[in-house]
Order: structure tokens, then sequence, then C-alpha cells
């Protein structure tokens, strides 16, 4: 395929990046926007910003940059190095990888084939139509609240004493010294999302 023709496919799809794929199936590789980012007839080439030429330390990058910014073929520009998933994967290992690797999105192989594509994106949407913990699940009791904090932190190098945990009307205050501003926030997260509490207040000195 051309770069132009992927270009349109990208833009009239609503997509910013899809994988390279041969005759019969097999996965090339990966073109996303910014693999075109830096193209000559954008004006955008790496020759029209001179403080990149510092940054290109060889002949040999020199030349990968003008294929890249020249190239008519979606094999001179896309990225053969491409991370893949299977259909099995789970979504945090999917979050970590994105991390990982900088990347935007993955393919989803199946048999040595593309069956489709997850990216941040989608990642976003599962979050968002995730069914949430109600609030109010059940009137568990304030001692029956405070055995399910003390478990959503148990094992947590952060987590506090059970006697810094007190819970009163379905509120819970959170005692004691803690070593970082992250430890407060991960024990005030961890008793938050407890079904059933109403609200979390912390009463958090400084630790040595």
């Amino acid at each position: 395929m051309s770069v132009r023709d992927a270009a349109g496919t990208m833009v009239f799809a609503g997509i910013s990046g899809m994988p390279v794929i041969d005759e019969e199936g097999k996965l090339l590789g990966i073109v996303t926007e910014g693999d075109l980012m830096h193209r000559a007839e954008l004006g955008t080439g790496l020759k029209d910003r001179a403080w990149w030429l510092e940054m290109l330390p060889s002949a040999r990058d020199m030349a990968s940059q003008y294929v890249k910014e020249h190239a008519r073929k979606v094999r001179d520009v896309m990225s053969t190095d491409v991370a893949t998933i299977t259909e099995s994967c789970p979504i945090g290992d999917i979050a970590d990888l994105f991390a990982q690797r900088h990347i935007k999105r993955v393919p989803v192989m199946r048999d040595g084939r593309v069956v489709g594509v997850i990216s941040r994106a989608n990642l976003i949407r599962a979050l968002v139509t995730r069914t949430p913990c109600p609030p109010d699940a059940g009137e568990c009791d304030d001692a029956a609240l405070r055995d399910a904090v003390l478990l959503a932190m148990e094992g947590h190098p952060w987590a506090i004493a059970r006697e810094s945990v007190v819970v009163e009307q379905g509120t819970v205050h959170l005692w004691g010294a803690v070593k970082s501003a992250e430890e407060g926030n991960a024990l005030r997260v961890a008793a938050e999302n407890v079904a059933g509490v109403r609200g979390v207040v912390t009463h958090f000195g400084e630790g040595e």
C-alpha cells in the first residue's frame, strides 16, 4: 500500500495506527501516525529543523530518516519491532505492556494471524463501562466495614495497624504516621474502594 493510501485509511477510519500484513495474513509490522509525522510533503522533515540534526550521529541514521520522510510504500515507513498479544491476555498485562514499550496499540494474534488490535482507548472504554461496586452494597455494619478495609490493605507494605482503622457510621478514619504522601494516598484509596464505605477521613502525621 502507498503511504498516501495508508494515511487516508487512518483518517477515514478514525484510527491512529494499523497492522501491516502480507497476502497470507502474516504480520509484517505496524504503521501509525507517528511513522508519518515527519514527511517531505508536509515540510516536517528533520532537515527543516536544524537542532534535530545534532541527534543523528551517523550517515546510517540520516539515510534511515531520509527513507522515512520520502518513501512511497508502507513497507519503508512501518515499524517492524512489533509487540503482540493473544486473545486470552489479561487486561492488566496489556496495560503493563503499553507502559513498558511506550506504545499505544498492540495486535491481537490467533494461530499466527491478526484477529484484532487493542489500543489504550479500548482500555479507557473498558474502565468507563465496567460496572462499579455499588456505594451502598448492603447495609454493612461498622465492624464489617472495618474488617473489609483491613482486608483491602492486607499484604501491602504500606498497610497500617488494625487499631489505626476506625469506622463510625460508614465513615472510615485512618490514623497514624505514614512515610510518604503516596502511602497515605494508597491507604485512602484502598478504603474508598470498599463497598459500603461512605467516606474516608485521614489523620496522618509525618513518619520518621
